[in-house]
This record gives structure tokens, C-alpha cells and sequence, in this order.
């Protein structure tokens, strides 16, 4: 079995992908914006900028949303749940992984982060 690393693009010691075994797993994403500060907004602003974030990551290995079959979230606040699993459900269009979500401070003051592993089976990049 071979393992791919994708890098970070900024100077922070993890991959933003691995691909190992059939899988990629990618690393966990906040509302980043320009100089990795979290962008300005709301629940549903940052979940938007994230689950963007995860799609280009995808894209860029050949793989889409339908290809999650898990994610990890974790909230700031578990109150805003509601207004973020409408803008999930809506990402992931009935093709819903399974998925954890647990509440906890994240970096610099962000709402919201989420990572997922999908399915490559035997895809290159």
C-alpha cells in the first residue's frame, strides 16, 4: 500500500490530504481567509467557506462530496447546530455520511470545523 501526501499550503506542520488504503482523509477545516485568519461571519457564512473548502480539496484528487462516507465536526457552540446542518444537508445533497459532532473552542475564534475521510478505492490523483 502506497500513502500520498497532499501538503498544506500554508506553513503549518500537517498534510491538508492523505490518501492511504482506498481512503482520503482530510485534515480538519476552519473559515480560513487571507494570512489563515478565520474569515468574518456567521455559523452559516464559515460552514459555506468550509464545505467549500472540503469540495476544491476533492476536486483537486478526483473526488466530490458523494465519495465522504465520514466527517467530524466540532461547533463552537452546539446551539448553532440547526443553522449548520441546514448548510450541510445542502452540501451533501441526500448523500449524507456518517458523522460525529461535539462542541469545543477551535482556532482563532472559529464557529466551526470539519473533517472527512472519503472513499477512492483504487483512483490516483
Amino acid at each position: 500500500m502506497s500513502i500520498e501526501r497532499i501538503p498544506f499550503p500554508m506553513p503549518i506542520p500537517l498534510s491538508a490530504a492523505v490518501r492511504a488504503g482506498g481512503f482520503v482523509f482530510l485534515s480538519g477545516v476552519v473559515a480560513l481567509g487571507e494570512g489563515g485568519k478565520v474569515i468574518d461571519g456567521g455559523i452559516r457564512e464559515q460552514t459555506r467557506a468550509v464545505l467549500e473548502r472540503i469540495a476544491e480539496l476533492l476536486s483537486e484528487i478526483g473526488l466530490n462530496a458523494r465519495d465522504v462516507v465520514r466527517s467530524s465536526v466540532w461547533l463552537a457552540d452546539l446551539a448553532d447546530s440547526a443553522a449548520f446542518n441546514e448548510e450541510y444537508e445542502r452540501f451533501f445533497r441526500g448523500a449524507l455520511p456518517a458523522r460525529s459532532a461535539v462542541q469545543s473552542a477551535l482556532y482563532g475564534g472559529a464557529l466551526v470545523e470539519v473533517e472527512v475521510q472519503a472513499w477512492c478505492g483504487t483512483r490516483s490523483a
